[in-house]
């Protein structure tokens, strides 16, 4: 178990938060609709990564893979992030937050257990309540954008509409018991534009346009030297 400090946007107020974390999971092919969920499938296939085992399928990464910061160190050049919505559970309380399920590709391609434990998942210091949002829940805006050669592209964008909804996922990951205290679960992603590749930085975000506000962060990706 470990800590992290964030700040709790509640609209009005601001309140700071110290949770203490541990567990990690990466809820993967989440999405709502079976036609978009298969094309990502495909997209992932057309780089030699296998189907999933089930829809939706639930990894454990360590915990201490979470960080808040703006920088990683990957192996090699073959990894790139995701841009994902966050659930963290509290004292009975769900927050909502948004990170990066960065991922070494390469890995990926024999086992994407082992591929999710490869690389630090970044996320927004920022959360806000799960109750304050699900009324407008399908209309958050996830979105990522990659440095690649030099130029900000937008690499990711969708509704959250496209996604198992919050009491679903949260039900088939975990059963009547709810969402755990002190667990960090990231919700699934959308297709790259243009398909999978690294970048040299990777920013994330989830806009809320109805209460007109967005959380998000940002990192570079540095680069660690592959010797054999």
């Amino acid at each position: 178990m470990f800590d992290l400090a964030f700040t709790i946007d509640a609209q009005d107020t601001t309140t700071p938060l110290m949770l203490a974390i541990d567990q990690a999971v990466i809820a993967g092919w989440t999405g709502r609709d079976p036609v978009a969920r298969d094309k990502h499938i495909a997209e992932l296939e057309a780089i030699g990564i296998a189907r999933p085992a089930s829809t939706p399928i639930y990894y454990r990464v360590a915990a201490r893979r979470l960080a808040i910061t703006d920088s990683i160190e990957v192996s090699g050049t073959e990894s790139s992030g995701e841009v994902e919505f966050v659930l963290i559970g509290w004292q009975g309380r769900i927050f909502v937050g948004v990170g990066s399920d960065h991922t070494d590709r390469k890995v990926e391609a024999y086992s994407v257990t082992v591929s999710k434990q490869m690389c630090d998942k970044p996320m927004a210091p920022v959360l806000w309540e799960l109750e304050d949002v699900a009324g407008h829940w399908d209309q958050m805006i996830l979105r990522s954008y990659a440095w690649i050669d030099g130029a900000r592209v937008l690499y990711q964008e969708g509704t959250l509409d496209a996604m198992l909804p919050v009491a679903d996922l949260i039900q088939r990951g975990f059963g009547d018991k709810g969402l755990p205290d002190g667990c960090v679960m990231f919700g699934g992603t959308f297709a790259a534009k243009g398909g999978i590749r690294p970048a040299s930085r990777f920013e994330y975000e989830l806009e809320d346009p109805v209460l007109k506000r967005k959380i998000g962060g940002g990192y570079d990706v540095i680069a660690l030297p592959v010797l054999g």
